[in-house]
């Protein structure tokens, strides 16, 4: 399974990880174009309170995978398989307890966590009615990110990238019933986005069930020094995934503070999509490289897993730099698709997009390091990278460079941090003799 050169590893595992993660985030944004053009603005700002839960959600699942996964793999990379399916076991008892409490706490406390999210008087019930399938589904929301992970380190990366089409594609034709021939407005919005992970989940417990790899469901006495272990390792993914809402509620901020008004955040939640299209690209590269990378650690190849590294960053920057030139083609385009009726909002987004995503292509480079440290059970310098890369550099800058250069330079502000967080990587790699660029 992780024979070959780097081009067949790379094939092998980091592009279903991509093309599952990718179905996944085209779901979010068909979502979202089902809400507003079927019941209008009203409901997309209630389902929009529902965003930060999700995030959540999804950023503590791919910490607890990713964590588990790096220690999982470097015990079957060792022949430490019972000590492999150990560490699954404190992965599940960690996030079906974490899960359990979610949806206890959530259906009991629904409506102030609505309010505590943003929901106003207006739209409090649509906004509750729709966090009730979120919460009282939160398990299975966890256990899919969990269990494809666990699969991709069993040596099944297809199996996985088909669980993740599978509750994508589901969710869409989903929202399409539950929303026009059954009319159940945004509550059947919610279940089409609650039903979804559980046909996910349903694709990969044979895998488990089964016995067909390593990895099996056995009677684990939970280990809170393991849970432990599985979130340490697993922080710099949480990090990354978590961040990107936390940007995105510091440009909201910036945009209005600047004076950019509702035509900076429309255009900004139009370039919000396309970022996330380009992001997801490469988390589900990297996600996918997990396994390798960490196999051959354990087993001491480390010229082979650099040498995986080296071609990885080189089919990395060269994706970021097709992307930005799409931006810089098609972005008109992508952008009228959700706002046809207004070309001047269409316009604001185009002419803001050159100077926000420049630096995007470099946002792959950042993103592989971290998973390369991470897998590599280099956390510090992971965590580093991924504090720098999101929750340093785009906050510090936000508040620094519209006091230098203007208002303009907001828009400029996350490719800058991308860019400065690169060169920081740069740095960390130079420090280290063994690897070479």
């Amino acid at each position: 399974m992780y024979e070959g050169k780097p081009s067949a590893l790379f094939c092998r595992f980091a592009v279903p990880q991509m093309i599952g993660l990718l179905f996944n985030s085209v779901y979010t944004i068909v979502d979202g174009m089902f809400i507003g053009h079927r019941l209008g603005r009203e409901a997309m700002a209630a389902a929009a309170v529902a965003v930060p839960l999700i995030e959540v959600l999804i950023s503590f699942a791919i910490a607890a995978g990713a964590g588990a996964g790096v220690l999982i793999a470097a015990r079957l990379g060792s022949g430490e398989e019972t000590g492999a399916r150990r560490v699954f076991g404190d992965a599940v008892w960690l996030l079906g307890g974490a899960g359990l409490l979610i949806a206890a706490l959530g259906n009991l406390f629904l409506t102030p966590l609505a309010r505590l999210l943003g929901a106003t008087p207006d739209i409090l019930g649509l906004a509750a009615g729709y966090l009730w399938f979120i919460v009282t589904f939160a398990p299975f929301q966890l256990f899919s990110f969990l269990l494809g992970g666990m699969v991709r380190n069993d040596g099944r990366p297809k199996l996985a990238m088909t669980a993740l089409v599978a509750g994508a594609v589901s969710n869409i034709v989903l929202d399409y019933l539950f929303m026009y021939p059954l009319n159940w407005g945004i509550r059947g919005a919610a279940f089409a986005t609650a039903l979804g992970p559980i046909f996910s989940v349903l694709i990969l417990l044979p895998h488990f069930l089964g016995r067909k790899g390593a990895l099996y469901l056995t009677r684990v006495r939970p280990s809170l020094r393991g849970m432990g272990e599985i979130l340490l390792c697993g922080v710099p993914s949480f990090v990354m995934e978590f961040s990107i809402g936390m940007t995105t509620f510091l440009y909201n901020l910036s945009i209005t503070r600047h004076g950019f008004g509702e035509l900076g955040l429309a255009a900004y939640l139009m370039m919000g999509y396309m970022m996330l299209i380009i992001l997801t690209l490469f988390l589900g590269l990297a996600e996918g490289l997990q396994p390798v990378f960490s196999h051959l650690m354990a087993t001491g190849e480390r010229d082979r897993s650099e040498a995986v590294r080296r071609f990885s960053v080189r089919i990395f920057v060269g994706i970021g730099l097709v992307c930005y030139g799409l931006v810089l083609l098609l972005g008109e385009q992508f952008y009228a698709v959700f706002a046809p009726g207004d070309p001047g909002l269409v316009s604001f987004a185009r002419a803001k997009s050159p100077l926000y995503f420049f630096g995007y292509f470099l946002a792959g480079f950042n993103i592989l390091m971290v998973s390369f440290w991470q897998a590599s059970h280099i956390t510090r310098r992971a965590l580093a990278l991924s504090l720098l890369r999101s929750a340093v550099l785009p906050p510090l800058l936000l508040a620094v460079l519209p006091a230098l250069l203007g208002a303009e330079s907001i828009w400029a502000c996350q490719s800058l941090g991308e860019v400065l967080a690169a060169l920081c990587a740069l740095g960390m790699l130079r420090r280290r003799k063994f690897m070479k660029i």
